[in-house]
């Protein structure tokens, strides 16, 4: 037996998105964000409201970083999607984090969170408010790699945004290998 809930945002895991950007006087704005994914290998796609302070500055800049709410930084990821840039101006401060300039893309990285997407301004559609960018880098903190050098998501420990019970969860263990486990069933 099922229950049907209607059409609603259910989707797990549903990842938690820190974009930042600056505005014309250089100054560093960020957001949380939940609703967003992958959309090409290359591409990020957001759904943005065009009057938050955020999506004023990619418009104008054309450019935005996405970095990876984690474990470490709940508090402050949860603060900067509570407020916005157009009445608390230093909302980074506020929250204690601080940026550097990224060196790819004119957009700041913050650098409490370890992993961030560099991203190029391709398009944005106000009426569906959907951002779409192009990922120009990845840039991650060595205290987050493993031994060979690739992003380990146990030291990332990214969260995730429970869009029925309104709460920010942790990842889990490993419990499968990608593109190898199922391959028994492919034999005849």
């Amino acid at each position: 037996m099922r229950k049907n809930f209607g059409a609603k945002p259910f989707v797990y895991p549903q990842p938690v998105f820190i974009i930042a950007s600056y505005d014309e006087d250089g100054v560093a704005d960020a957001m949380n964000a939940a609703w967003g994914c992958i959309a090409d290998y290359k591409k990020i796609a957001l759904y943005l409201a065009s009057n938050h302070k955020t999506m004023k500055n990619i418009l104008s800049q054309k450019a935005f970083t996405v970095s990876i709410a984690d474990v470490s930084h709940v508090v402050e990821a949860d603060y900067v999607g509570l407020v916005s840039g157009n009445d608390v101006p230093d909302k980074l401060t506020k929250a204690n984090l601080h940026t550097m300039k990224s060196e790819v893309v004119n957009a700041p990285i913050i650098e409490e969170f370890p992993m961030t997407l560099e991203c190029q301004f391709i398009s944005y559609d106000p009426d569906s408010e959907l951002l779409i960018g192009e990922i120009v880098n990845v840039c991650a903190d060595e205290r987050i790699l493993n031994e060979k050098g690739q992003i380990d998501p146990m030291k990332l420990q990214p969260i995730i945004f429970d869009p029925v019970h309104n709460d920010y969860l942790s990842i889990g263990e490993k419990v499968g290998n990608a593109f190898q486990d199922g391959l028994h069933l492919k034999k005849p």
